[in-house]
């Protein structure tokens, strides 16, 4: 009979194994913080003198605010960067063998940054060679809920054999290769440059994350796959609009991001829910957003 089963390691951790499959995953900010398949980690395993994240949830803002600060109703809020969500304690309130559901509803701690009533659910489903993830965000109050929301997972790279330099991101479609320059305070400016793209392919080297994240907005491909010379990561998004590419200079981590909306544009005054690229829900309305991890074997 397959092996497939649900453990707490600790009070903030549990695990899923599905067969040779497994994937960790912890409370606080019901970020997944390990996936195996046949005994091959494919995550980044966080170290603070690179990054001290692995793969988080991204709520309800993405990238930075302008001054790290929002205007709601003519109110000024603290919010982080990537949101609260990340550093945000989340409930495990339902599981199978295969399969755990997480849950952050509003409290008087995401009312100091966010003032809406709301709740967000982020489902892990493991597979034997994949890892489904689902983020369900839930109006809850009288009002429009604006958010914007994502999937931030690091990669280890390389991750199956030769040098970093022998991995490329290979789109689903051709993108536009002039991405947006974004400012030292990560604002997003209305000038671009360009990507060497070679077609639908980005080769991956010292420089290509010399400057900044790489952020195709309005993306056209449903899927964008980190290849290597033994294998290959696919990263399959739905109900996502733009895709990042990120990593640090000497690091041994390439995040593929997908994300509902992005950073404050250099400039921006205006209020949260004017923000660009925000989501909107009606009162008692759910949205989903999901993303699907494939190991691809060769």
């Amino acid at each position: 009979m397959e092996n497939r089963r649900f453990e707490r390691l600790s009070d903030d951790v549990v695990k899923l194994t599905n067969g040779t499959a497994s994937a960790r995953i912890s409370t606080l900010g019901a970020e997944v913080v390990g996936w195996r398949v046949d005994g091959r980690e494919l995550l980044w395993g966080r170290d603070t003198s690179h990054w001290d994240r692995t793969a988080p949830v991204l709520f309800p803002c993405i990238g930075w605010c302008r001054d790290g600060r929002v205007m709601i109703a003519g109110e000024t809020y603290a919010m982080p960067v990537h949101g609260f969500a990340p550093s945000a304690p989340f409930a495990v309130i339902s599981h199978d063998d295969a399969s755990v559901v997480l849950e952050l509803a509003d409290s008087e701690a995401t009312r100091t940054h966010y003032p809406f009533s709301f709740r967000l659910r982020v489902s892990y489903a493991l597979e034997a060679e994949a890892l489904r993830v689902d983020l369900e965000v839930t109006n809850s109050g009288a009002g429009s809920l604006p958010y914007a929301c994502g999937f931030h997972p690091g990669f280890a790279w390389p991750f199956a054999g030769g040098a970093q330099k022998d991995y490329q991101v290979a789109f689903a479609e051709l993108e536009d290769e002039n991405v947006p320059i974004i400012t030292q305070g990560g604002l997003f400016s209305p000038k671009r440059r360009a990507v060497a793209m070679q077609g639908r392919t980005l080769p991956l080297n010292d420089d290509t994350f010399s400057h900044e994240a790489l952020c195709f907005l309005d993306a056209r491909s449903r899927h964008v796959t980190l290849e290597g010379q033994q294998g290959a990561i696919q990263v399959e998004a739905h109900g996502f609009r733009h895709w990042a590419l990120w990593s640090r200079p000497g690091a041994p981590f390439v995040c593929i991001e997908a994300w509902t909306g992005h950073g404050d544009p250099e400039g921006f005054s205006g209020e949260f829910p004017d923000k660009p690229s925000m989501e909107h829900l009606s009162p008692g309305e759910t949205r989903r957003h999901g993303v699907v991890l494939r190991w691809l074997a060769r």
